[in-house]
């Protein structure tokens, strides 16, 4: 059995010398290397960016949308969208562990979900069962690699597969929201009543407490209604975040002109990066999790407007992640039905 490098540099095919996440194409031959593991797949979870921008290309058409992917994979060895740069992740069910990785807790048999992007997994898809629209997730018959540098979660026994995965798809965003809001913050989330956006507002208001405040922004009425209904928000508001001035005077309106000391940017569509800084007072913080961002509008779009905020890239991972967001479920039975009736 070859020998393959920690973080998979050996499956690049092109261009040469770079890392698996941003090569062009990856080697997807579903034969192991030595710390590699080899998971018999049975459901993606694609990036919301990304399932937004497919279903957009192919006009929703289910036909369609399955030769997309399939075409995707094909040509780069991964689910790497080439206009959105995202991926996704996945869960299924260990079929091999390389010899070099003996000694993890994981034996083959176990059931997992990849806490890596599929834009960086080796992956073959030999067929596609079912597409979910609404969820973003697509039953697979197929295989995907993990290489030694990736990181996974066993899958709770508690749950079910498709509600767990559709939490730990967004484990990174609720995890960061625990670590940057401080008591007192008034914190704006912008895509509110989407999947992170409410598994952040739990996180916000209890991270906050009595003497800070949590606002709400969605586009449409059902994701509104969705922030209403868990309760944890002091204002809901909905607007466009791609309408910048229009966001600014609403966030004026709701903070009396004192803007907000964080803004969580969940959004899987583009454009909506100066909302998110016209609505943070200087000195503030923006999260970016949203893989629909541009980071070169959001600093030069800061830069022109004279606006002394910090932003932070919106890495899908941290440290226990993955347990912080199913706890987050089992801590709000109000959140988990909400969760349970749009993703199982």
């Amino acid at each position: 059995m070859k020998k393959g490098n920690k973080y998979g540099v050996h499956r690049v095919i092109e261009p040469k010398g770079v890392m698996p996440q941003p090569a062009w194409k990856i080697d997807h031959k579903m034969e192991i290397y030595d710390n590699e593991i080899l998971i018999d797949v049975q459901t993606l979870n694609i990036d919301s960016a990304s399932f937004t921008q497919i279903k957009d290309e192919t006009g929703g058409d289910q036909t369609k949308i399955k030769a997309r992917m399939q075409e995707i994979v094909a040509e780069r060895g991964k689910h790497h969208n080439p206009v959105t740069g995202s991926g996704g992740m996945l869960i299924g069910t260990v079929e091999q562990i390389g010899p070099a990785l003996a000694a993890r807790d994981l034996k083959v048999g176990d059931r997992i979900a990849t806490l890596v992007s599929l834009s960086l997994t080796p992956l073959r898809i030999d067929r596609i069962k079912e597409v979910r629209k609404e969820i973003d997730q697509v039953d697979i018959e197929g295989k995907a690699i993990l290489f030694e540098s990736g990181i996974y979660a066993k899958l709770p026994d508690d749950m079910e597969d498709t509600l767990a995965l559709a939490v730990l798809d967004v484990a990174g965003a609720a995890a960061q929201t625990a670590r940057l809001v401080k008591p007192g913050d008034t914190v704006l989330i912008i895509g509110a009543g989407g999947k992170s956006g409410l598994l952040c507002l739990h996180e916000a208001k209890k991270r906050a407490g009595v003497t800070g405040k949590v606002i709400a922004m969605g586009h449409s009425d059902r994701s509104c209604q969705r922030a209403r209904e868990l309760g944890l928000a002091d204002v809901v508001i909905q607007g466009d975040a791609t309408k910048p001035i229009e966001v600014l005077e609403m966030i004026e309106e709701v903070t009396a002109g004192e803007l907000v000391d964080l803004v969580i940017n969940n959004v899987n569509i583009p454009d909506t990066e100066m909302a998110s800084i016209l609505a943070t007072k200087d000195g503030g913080k923006i999260y970016f999790f949203s893989m629909a961002t541009s980071f070169t509008k959001a600093a030069l779009g800061a830069e022109g407007v004279g606006k002394d905020v910090e932003m932070i890239v919106g890495n899908g991972y941290a440290r226990g992640h993955a347990d912080i967001s199913l706890e987050i479920l089992r801590e709000n039975e109000l959140l988990r039905e909400i969760f349970t009736r749009l993703y199982t």
